[in-house]
């Protein structure tokens, strides 16, 4: 399994509100992160604050800035450490990469999912908590 490349094809796929947040981490941004807490309306997130429309894309998601224009596309989060439970636990299975066409897997993931998915769940122990199974 390859080192995350900043493809953004998870942040793009789900960033249009396909994602869940908690009400507990709702009322941390409205409390200490009003410019994330912005975007949320009815505890659910990524609303434009001016319109009040649905966003088609995370507010947060930022592209890199790219010497040669030619190379592909990179993307940051901008809100990374406070960024919603489900952006910290993705991915969370090799069937979920496979069909995200996620840029981390490789044939050799393929043809041993079992060790593959053993591969992930150390790679992704630091933004999991303890309760993920």
């Amino acid at each position: 399994m390859k080192d995350c490349n900043q493809c953004g094809k998870c942040c793009v796929k789900y960033g249009d509100g396909d994602i869940a947040t908690n009400k507990e981490e709702i009322k941390q941004w409205e409390l200490f992160n009003p410019e994330i807490f912005a975007f949320v309306k009815k505890n659910e997130i990524w609303f434009d604050p001016k319109s009040g429309e649905q966003l088609k894309r995370c507010p947060f998601l930022e592209t890199v800035p790219k010497h040669n224009p030619l190379t592909p596309d990179k993307y940051t989060c901008s809100i990374y450490l406070n960024r919603p439970e489900d952006c910290r636990h993705y991915p969370s299975l090799i069937d979920e990469m496979i069909r995200d066409e996620c840029e981390m897997i490789e044939v050799i993931d393929l043809k041993n999912p079992k060790k593959a998915q053993k591969k992930l769940d150390l790679l992704m122990l630091d933004s999991r908590s303890s309760s993920f199974s």
